[in-house]
């Protein structure tokens, strides 16, 4: 890993930035940015990408948490977008077991329901076909009864079947930041919250960016030859800078997702299934909780801050109970949530759930190339159109020539585990390696199983940091966890390491209340906060725990 990965080189690493021309600059951070990064630098390229807030810290960790192919976009007869993401499923697993997993998923069949019968048998069996799912993850038809053996709960009246197949489940933060660790190792050069604030032009023509260090205030200019706005909901925004929003636009729409206590919410399997509007809501069990999304709303106020509303949570709860009537789920019985924002394309006389997930590029009479649209799933072939665009363009430009994508079968940061077959005894023999170095057998399969290839560096850090943990009363696997992402994730606040590195904000919030302050300490030793900066990050944390707690906005 380059020693730019580190929040403590961020000084370092804009002093570097500042005296390159990259080949390509990429604005955001997300699942899409970081996608760009590593096709670019794997292809040799030199490239630089910023984002303004922490990596991911957008839409990219507030998604539904599944590389799913999009079986309801069948319905809209979008076949062709079915067979390419469907496919894609397969390859963000096989490149990244550590982060995505097989989820089998099961498609309720109720009279008078979305999916009747005979159409979720076809259905299914045509998504088979299109996304060459392989045989053993094919899909199947269960009796009323084997479906209610599935999941007990289920409402039983009108329960004609349902339909079985594979979905895989992901975590949508580490699996940005895993791919974007793989392009540091590439060469990539990326920094977290960094600002482009304006465009430097030459001749009419974008030949670089101004940008802020949020952190200090300072300003840089970063030029480049190509420069890609990547920045999901803030695209049009970037684009009216660059006075070139015109023709297409974003249409923004929120989705929220409520998190249960496995107590509250017995749910053992997975579940996609219709409300009486006919929309389609996940249910997913997950690490001893449940969650459950999402809506599809318009969306027009803070960008940064999307927040759920109570009429979007009673949907979901209402939902909930319809789908599950004996259930008897309350407000109190939340435990967290998160709200996030669709970037989609505008399409005149279409609601919110029929409008198109497909991705579109757009290169401005400036030169400033812009990607919108498309889903989580679908990042690495977005990444391979941009950059093809990207050679293109230096081609003709340059006469400079770079190879194909090569990212189809390239495992990403943690992946590197000789395919996802081999994981499971891959995690087996580092439970045992964990073992030796005092951990118990559960830390040392948590570990080995969330960072893949690099839980050696964590055991490193866990053996260095023994008598540390010993002495201020904290976990020694939560100290080597805050110290690997401080120094090879660039985490640079709490709230980065409590919702983004390990999403405990939403799926264990009372650990992130147990151990925010100790975390809070131990960072600010590490990178020489003054009191004031110490105090800002340790409020920051608690308003991201307040906002999944009580996220309510009447």
């Amino acid at each position: 890993m380059s020693q730019y990965f580190s929040s403590q080189s961020r000084g370092e690493l804009l002093t570097k930035m500042e005296q390159e021309q990259y080949d390509v600059f990429v604005i955001g951070g997300g699942i899409t940015g970081a996608g760009i990064a590593l096709d670019a630098a794997s292809r040799g390229m030199k490239i630089g990408l910023v984002e303004m807030q922490d990596f991911a810290a957008g839409t990219s960790s507030r998604s539904t948490k599944l590389v799913h192919g999009g079986l309801r976009y069948l319905k809209q007869f979008e076949v062709k977008m079915v067979a390419e993401v469907g496919r894609e499923r397969a390859v963000v697993y096989e490149n990244g077991p550590h982060v995505t997993t097989p989820e089998w998923m099961l498609l309720p069949i109720h009279k008078g329901g979305t999916f009747g019968k005979f159409s979720t048998s076809v259905g299914l069996r045509a998504y088979d076909f299109l996304a060459n799912v392989k045989g053993s993850e094919r899909r199947k038809m269960f009796s009323a009864k084997d479906t209610l053996a599935k999941v007990p709960l289920l409402k039983q009246e009108g329960l004609l079947g349902g339909g079985y197949y594979v979905e895989y489940r992901t975590d949508d933060a580490r699996l940005t930041i895993e791919v974007m660790k793989e392009s540091v190792k590439f060469g990539a050069d990326v920094l977290n919250y960094a600002k482009v604030d304006g465009f430097i032009y030459e001749k009419g023509k974008i030949i670089g960016v101004k940008l802020t260090d949020c952190l200090t205030n300072k300003v840089y200019s970063i030029f480049a030859k190509k420069i890609v706005n990547a920045t999901g909901p803030w695209v049009d925004e970037l684009r009216e800078q660059d006075n070139s929003k015109k023709g297409k636009s974003l249409h923004l729409t929120k989705g929220i997702h409520l998190v249960f206590d496995q107590s509250k919410f017995p749910l053992k399997q997975a579940i996609y299934f219709d409300t009486p509007d006919e929309r389609m809501v996940f249910a997913i069990p997950r690490d001893g909780k449940a969650y459950v999304g999402t809506t599809d709303t318009v969306y027009k106020q803070d960008i940064k801050n999307p927040r759920m509303t109570v009429e979007d949570r009673d949907y979901v709860l209402k939902s909930i109970s319809y789908m599950f009537p004996n259930l008897e789920i309350a407000v109190e019985d939340v435990e967290s949530s998160w709200s996030g924002l669709r970037p989609l394309i505008h399409e005149d006389g279409k609601g919110p759930s029929e409008i198109s997930r497909k991705d579109e590029i757009w290169t401005s009479d400036s030169g400033l190339i812009t990607i919108a649209g498309g889903k989580l799933t679908g990042y690495r072939k977005m990444a391979e159109q941009i950059v093809n665009t990207v050679t293109k363009r230096l081609h003709e430009e340059e006469n400079k020539s770079y190879g194909p994508c090569v990212t189809k079968n390239m495992p990403i940061s943690g992946g590197h585990v000789g395919g996802a077959s081999k994981f499971p005894v891959f995690v087996k023999q580092k439970t045992e390696e964990g073992k030796q170095i005092g951990l118990t057998s559960e830390q040392a399969h948590d570990l080995a199983s969330r960072y893949g290839s690099n839980v050696d560096k964590i055991f490193d850090i866990v053996v260095h940091l023994n008598d540390l943990a010993r002495d201020i009363k904290v976990p020694v696997t939560l100290l080597a966890e805050v110290q690997y992402s401080i120094t090879e994730e660039m985490a640079t606040t709490p709230s980065d390491f409590f919702v983004r590195r390990t999403g405990a904000v939403y799926f264990n919030i009372n650990w992130a209340k147990q151990w925010k302050d100790s975390v809070t300490d131990f960072m600010s030793s590490e990178l020489n906060w003054t009191v004031d900066q110490k105090k800002r990050y340790l409020m920051e944390l608690e308003q991201h725990i307040h906002a999944a707690e009580v996220p309510m906005e009447v």
